[in-house]
């Protein structure tokens, strides 16, 4: 069998750009030897495949022998990142600050004593001015030891100075360490869990957030601190379904970087992060006004150099731009307008493939099946479902359910009956299995088991008696994650007037703009975490 692993100097190696390709041939052949020129025929090699494929890339290049070719390719790898390393973007802070630290550690290291604090006191500026803790740290730390090994003069009580700023440092990364820790587990719980399901989630959400929250007042937090401490929250507030309190920290976080602009071009990812996750709440809250607000802030943020200064920020900016843009189609009820949006978004899937992780494949496929739902397209509906439903993956229960459950709904529209009672079935125990059953699931299960006995003369009343049922349960807190994942009333009501249910949400669209209102949700509104 030949052997597609997903190679990791295959990925970098397609990672890169023309001009940093074009670099790295200039870069290596600045000190060319027999082993770099066939390093550059390894290069040429893995550039010219579409996919990783050990036993074609030995058969087609006979030169590179199989004993040789972990050796070479870490030295390829080796010589990729010191040529990346080179062609460094000067924009990039972190990277200016860790250049700037390695010339004061030579310059000390040439007995150059004054020489390296000068450029240690530019570090310490900058990261201070752009809060870069960790970066400050290892400036003062380095001074200490000048300080503490050589007589400077530099400056007096130069040692209690340091002592002290060290200390407020130290004190500040730890905090910012609590938090973004805090952070990043409730997002974890998040991906692998999805919303609380029952009273015994809910539990233990609030037990282990308020067991692992410090102790602190929001007002004395550094930049960072504060956006963990509000990323934390947000997740914290969805998990429960607490759509209200997840707006209000996504708002919080988003206007961090509105305070102090100059960190949108520090941390443009987390800034596309921000304004994604408020946009997201606005969604989930019908607030249609605000929501493109947002957007516009967004579309004028991805036409800055930085939003395509790193193949990592123009993947993020895509995801969430593009999320956006099909999530303003299901508020505005314009399904079949947004089919349009497909081929782009399946075109950039193909190019990011090595770089996107499964959770956000899966997200885009529900959404884009929503799409064909909404627009009436039930066997391409289907198509992308099945994508998800044959995904060998354990992230994303909830979204895995919830495709089922879209899926049963596409087939019904079908009037694909026989399959249909097998698919009851199957689903339902899945869901059982993956205590995915509320309320609202079970009568939906319930209506198409009887379905299949009722007559055509009997099907609207039975339409109506499960949309009253619904209606009556969607101001229920445990029940609210159902009616994100899936607008099942928006679908009864299309079957109650025998109107698609494209044509249903329009009209609510365009009913709540003449009022100056809110337009509802369409079909599915689960957002891209």
């Amino acid at each position: 069998m030949p052997n597609r692993r997903n190679d990791e100097l295959f990925q970098l190696v397609k990672s890169l750009e023309k001009s940093e390709k074009r670099h790295f041939k200039l870069f290596i052949k600045r000190s060319s030897g027999a082993e770099d020129l066939k390093i550059v025929q390894l290069f040429d090699a893995f550039d010219k495949m579409e996919e990783y494929d050990e036993t074609v890339l030995l058969r087609k290049n006979k030169s590179l022998k199989k004993q040789q070719l972990s050796n070479m390719k870490a030295h390829l790898s080796r010589q990729i990142l010191s040529s990346l390393r080179l062609l460094k973007d000067d924009s990039n802070l972190e990277m200016w600050l860790n250049e700037q630290m390695a010339h004061a550690r030579i310059l000390y290291s040439k007995g150059l004593y004054i020489q390296s604090l000068k450029t240690l006191e530019k570090i310490k500026q900058q990261a201070t001015l752009y809060h870069q803790h960790v970066s400050l740290l290892l400036a003062l730390e380095l001074s200490k030891k000048i300080e503490l090994l050589h007589v400077t003069r530099s400056m007096q009580d130069r040692a209690e100075q340091l002592s002290e700023a060290v200390n407020q440092v130290t004190g500040k990364i730890t905090q910012q360490n609590q938090l973004s820790n805090l952070a990043l587990q409730m997002y974890g719980w998040y991906i692998k869990m999805g919303h609380a399901r029952d009273q015994k989630d809910v539990l233990a959400v609030q037990l282990f957030f308020k067991t692992n929250l410090p102790e602190i007042q929001e007002q004395h937090l550094t930049f960072y601190a504060k956006m963990h401490y509000y990323q934390a929250h947000c997740w914290y507030h969805f998990i429960l379904q607490d759509l209200r309190m997840f707006y209000r920290y996504t708002q919080k976080w988003f206007d961090l970087f509105i305070k102090e602009p100059s960190m949108q071009d520090v941390e443009p990812v987390l800034f596309v992060k921000a304004m994604h996750n408020l946009l997201s709440a606005h969604f989930d809250t019908n607030n249609h006004d605000k929501f493109v607000e947002v957007l516009q802030v967004f579309e004028a943020f991805s036409q800055k150099p930085i939003a395509y200064s790193s193949v990592n920020i123009k993947i993020q900016v895509f995801m969430y731009l593009y999320t956006a843009e099909i999530n303003r189609h299901f508020l505005e009820g314009t399904f079949t307008k947004g089919i349009e949006l497909i081929p782009l978004i399946e075109e950039k899937l193909t190019e990011y493939k090595t770089h996107l992780d499964t959770h956000r494949v899966l997200v885009f496929y529900y959404k884009i099946a929503c799409l064909y739902f909404g627009s009436g397209d039930n066997g391409s509906c289907i198509d992308y479902l099945n994508k998800i439903i044959h995904q060998k993956s354990d992230l994303r229960t909830d979204l895995q359910c919830y495709a089922r459950l879209l899926h049963l709904i596409a087939h019904y529209e079908l009037g694909n009956m026989e399959l249909l009672e097998y698919l009851l079935k199957s689903v339902y125990r899945y869901m059982a299995n993956m205590k995915n059953l509320n309320v609202v699931e079970e009568a939906i299960f319930v209506f198409l088991k009887k379905s299949f006995k009722l007559s055509p003369g009997r099907m609207l009343a039975a339409f109506k008696a499960l949309k009253e049922q619904l209606d009556k349960l969607e101001k229920n807190s445990l029940e609210t994650r159902s009616f994100m994942y899936l607008d099942i009333q928006s679908w009864l009501e299309s079957k109650i007037r025998k109107v698609p249910v494209q044509k249903v949400l329009r009209e609510r669209y365009l009913a709540s703009r003449k009022n100056k209102g809110i337009a509802k949700p369409a079909v599915s509104k689960k957002r891209s975490a």
